[in-house]
């Protein structure tokens, strides 16, 4: 596949995509846009309706009772729910060390001119929790754990109504106040209008699929959104000291997710390549999961080979992987170089899957190279930074006439006169 945008100087595409999974996709707009006006008009009767069309599913109630969430819970393999338990605390314990770099601020910026900024949680937020083919436990931990640690008010989650039961139980675990069995873009439909039973949210978060996105796409403007995601991308960065096995072994562990997984190995070494290459063949030949990460590899992997250290730096920032590994001689001084990334693992002991799992990062990313202008989920996503200001005499005298003779300059008449009158009747009295 001819890429989209040219290689910079310097890199050769040893297996280059044979698709683009940026812009591969069904068409969905249409049906989406449908969906979503239906459930604003219709509300609960709408989304009954596209569950039976597209989830199979007749329920009459959507919220998952007190009683249901209880039973998920004890039904948990208790190997399962100390492993749940050991996730959010480290994501927890991370997303607390974040929020505790927001801090409110209070300054004088000039004599009598004070202002700041509040950090102040939103008040209900949307979590999307993908059913996906396997019980994904780590997607609640990832959205619901960092909004309640924000101080969210109330956090609604909503799940497909096939999703297996051990889902219900991690959206409680870690901390849902609502839990809903809807999927789909009439979930989002839901969570944006609000419908009989489904409060409206002031943000929804969380991956989903093509629908799923788009949906969040049409939504954003009145309800806000975390990002717009794409299928999910690994590529290793490597020089002459990375182990082919390893490269290998990572490289399917993320393709194992979807038959649309970007997967790719950046090297200067044009031996490891191909040994890499030849490590991929031989490893889906006794991979469990091969029917999916076979078809990723074969539409989506690609190697490319980079005659320096500049050009792989140059090439991985134009594609700002959403997971992006470093395996080099130094990999600490190398990860500094790079900017353009979803999340960053440095050194070949950090594999994408600790964090994916539990060891406290957050895994939803930037794909599709938003990575250019964003970071991935994050405490963050659950506050705004509110401004303020408040004046003292000494302070419109310190503002006062600039901003008359600049509301003067642009002709904003009603402007000039809000700004003069304080100084007025300071001067009168």
């Amino acid at each position: 596949m001819q890429n989209s945008v040219a290689l910079p100087k310097g890199v050769t595409q040893l297996r280059a995509p044979a698709r683009s999974a940026a812009t591969d996709t069904h068409e969905v707009e249409d049906l989406v846009s449908e969906i979503l006006s239906d459930v604003q008009k219709r509300g609960d009767a709408a989304v009954a309706d596209y569950a039976r069309r597209f989830d199979k599913s007749d329920l009459a109630v959507f919220e998952v009772t007190e009683a249901e969430r209880d039973t998920a819970v004890a039904n948990l393999d208790p190997q399962t729910r100390e492993d749940t338990a050991f996730a959010i605390a480290n994501v927890r314990r991370f997303a607390q060390a974040q929020l505790s770099t927001m801090l409110p601020l209070e300054t004088e910026a000039l004599p009598g001119v004070h202002m700041g900024h509040r950090v102040i949680p939103l008040e209900t937020v949307g979590c999307y929790v993908p059913g996906g083919r396997y019980p994904l436990l780590s997607a609640p931990i990832m959205t619901i754990v960092p909004a309640k640690v924000a101080g969210v008010d109330t956090v609604i989650a909503c799940l497909p109504p096939n999703a297996h039961p051990a889902m219900i139980a991690g959206c409680h675990l870690a901390g849902a106040d609502r839990i809903f069995r809807i999927g789909g873009a009439q979930a989002i439909a839901a969570m944006a209008y609000g419908t009989q039973t489904v409060p409206p949210v002031d943000k929804i978060v969380g991956p989903g699929n093509a629908f799923v996105n788009e949906a969040k796409r049409q939504v954003f403007g009145p309800v806000g959104i975390d990002q717009l995601a794409g299928p999910s991308e690994i590529y290793v960065l490597a020089d002459h000291t990375g182990d082919a096995e390893m490269i290998a072994t990572d490289l399917l562990a993320q393709a194992e997710h979807d038959v649309r997984t970007r997967v790719g190995l950046i090297t200067t070494d044009a031996e490891l390549a191909k040994e890499v290459e030849a490590e991929v063949t031989r490893q889906l030949t006794e991979l469990a999961t091969a029917e999916t990460a076979a078809q990723a590899w074969r539409d989506y992997g690609e190697i490319a080979v980079c005659e320096d250290e500049a050009a792989m730096i140059a090439y991985s920032d134009q594609i700002a992987a959403e997971h992006l590994q470093v395996h080099t001689e130094d990999s600490q001084a190398f990860a500094k170089r790079l900017r353009n990334y979803g999340s960053l693992f440095i050194g070949e002991l950090a594999s994408v899957v600790y964090s994916d799992k539990c060891s406290g990062t957050n895994h939803t990313l930037p794909t599709m190279a938003a990575g250019r202008y964003t970071g991935g989920l994050w405490v963050g996503v659950y506050v705004k930074i509110a401004t303020h200001q408040w004046l003292t005499p000494e302070g419109v005298r310190t503002v006062a006439p600039a901003a008359v003779r600049q509301s003067t300059s642009e002709g904003l008449d009603g402007h000039r006169r809000a700004a003069q009158l304080r100084l007025d009747r300071m001067q009168a009295k």
